[in-house]
């Protein structure tokens, strides 16, 4: 039986902030002044409706602060518009990053929001001139918008789709190599970057990343570490969320405890041995 609450949230995630960042991170808030390892990444590394998420997880396996800087629905450019959080990762003994869509970040036909990723703001002017027939004032989601753009025209959203995953390497490269320190890049879904159908549907996360983009960043990361969840985890998983009935719908989104149990084996496993 899921652990179900009524009211507003069935979790405390205790939000705290780190220096100037305007960004409310998962608590409590942890000390740093022993060293720490960092995580960044969107909603499954900040661990929505889970009591334990995998960051957490690592910690208790390696015996070591480990620093959850991981936000709802994040792109690359929540972290990169945030001097604290680059800081942070710079200081940090190895930094985790959960691949995140690419969707949520700004681009040559969308602007998103700079800390609220998944809000879409307004379409260039080269967006306007290829989709004329659409009103873009009805749309303040970027998924909401990508549905309904493959919708009107298939072709012409070929080019919105590799001009996302254009800009996702160019932002990921962007974004590695300003943390300067080691860097960790954690797959974490329900299918497999090898899977073409699943990585070009507009479904699951991270949305149109595959194997091919994957391979551009593995040089400039230390090492790669990719967890598929099964049917049978997040199934299971599911019944092992604390969520509001309002929230029953979103927490299907999740991949839940059991999966996040094998991210954190695989990345513990992976710190004691080098960091």
């Amino acid at each position: 039986m899921a652990y179900q609450y009524p009211g507003e949230g069935a979790l405390n995630y205790h939000p705290v902030r780190y220096g100037e960042s305007k960004l409310l991170f998962r608590g409590p808030k942890e000390n740093l002044d022993a060293g720490y390892v960092a995580f960044l990444g969107g909603t499954e590394t900040y661990g929505k409706y889970i009591e334990t998420p995998f960051p957490d997880l690592v910690a208790k396996g390696i015996g070591r602060t480990t620093l959850n800087l991981g936000c709802v629905n994040a792109g690359t450019d929540v972290f990169l518009n945030d001097e604290t959080v680059m800081g942070l990762c710079e200081k940090a003994a190895v930094t985790v990053f959960q691949v995140t869509g690419a969707q949520n970040m700004s681009n040559r036909f969308y602007a998103v929001h700079p800390r609220r990723n998944d809000r879409f703001l307004r379409a260039s002017m080269l967006m306007k001139t290829i989709y004329r027939n659409v009103d873009f004032t009805d749309y303040n989601f970027t998924r909401h918008l990508l549905l309904s753009l493959e919708r009107v025209d298939e072709e012409s959203f070929e080019m919105v789709r590799q001009e996302l995953r254009d800009a996702w390497i160019a932002r990921m490269r962007t974004m590695v190599q300003r943390i300067e320190g080691d860097v960790i890049l954690l797959w974490l879904s329900d299918h497999s970057p090898d899977d073409v159908d699943a990585c070009r549907r507009i479904g699951g996360d991270p949305l149109f990343v595959d194997r091919e983009m994957i391979e551009k960043i593995r040089p400039h990361v230390s090492d790669v570490v990719e967890i598929v969840g099964t049917p049978e985890e997040i199934a299971q998983g599911y019944e092992m969320l604390s969520y509001s009935d309002l929230d029953a719908a979103a927490a299907k989104e999740m991949l839940g405890p059991i999966v996040h149990a094998r991210a954190a084996r695989a990345l513990r496993d992976l710190i004691v041995e080098k960091y």
